[in-house]
């Protein structure tokens, strides 16, 4: 996995949206939290796109874990294209296990089946983000697409990251920037 960078200029702890020009529909009006930034690529989670055909306790069935009542109101998100059947979860760095990817101090990632019993034994972190799936860009690539104005950078907002209503999400980070969804243009090089 891509390490994290404190240096300036990574982005690790903050927030991408998707700008209308997306020429990839797989992002159209994403937000993706950024898990992991650094000279070797990037990586992140998008956080506003549930998956209507999949449910908590279905995943945790699949696994062996017997769900319990609590599980029902956990939303699967898809977390990007990249290893699409492999399970991840965002959550509050109060819960930290072996393999645990620590973003920054209030946001960790973890990938194992240990968080997944713990939260459906009540015993995981505070809040929690299940996502199946990730964002992944190669050395250089994110900062390429950033530069061809495909993403817009949001910073740090938990707020924004722990939000029930995923529709709202993309709005609500532009609004974070001042800026109103009905000001930008979904076409490139035309005024």
């Amino acid at each position: 996995m891509i390490r994290n960078s404190s240096e300036p200029g990574y982005l690790a702890g903050q927030f991408l949206a998707a700008m209308p020009t997306m020429g990839d529909p797989r992002f159209d009006k994403s937000v993706i939290y950024i898990c992991a930034h650094s000279e070797e690529g990037a990586m992140g989670i998008v956080v506003n796109q549930p998956l209507e055909e999949l449910s908590f306790p279905d995943i945790l069935e699949q696994m062996g874990i017997e769900p319990t009542p609590t599980c029902d109101s956990i939303t699967v998100h898809c977390g990007g294209p990249v290893e699409a059947a492999r399970g991840f979860v965002l959550h509050s760095s109060d819960y930290q296990v072996d393999g645990t990817l620590v973003v920054d101090n209030t946001v960790a990632l973890s990938a194992t089946t240990e968080i997944l019993k713990a939260i459906a034994y009540g015993t995981g972190p505070k809040q929690s983000l299940m996502a199946l799936g990730y964002a992944g860009w190669d050395a250089g690539q994110l900062d390429e697409e950033i530069m061809s104005n495909a993403w817009l950078n949001i910073p740090p907002d938990a707020a924004l990251l722990w939000a029930t209503d995923d529709d709202a999400k993309w709005d609500t980070a532009l609004k974070n920037l001042g800026i109103s969804p009905a000001m930008l243009v979904g076409e490139v090089g035309h005024a």
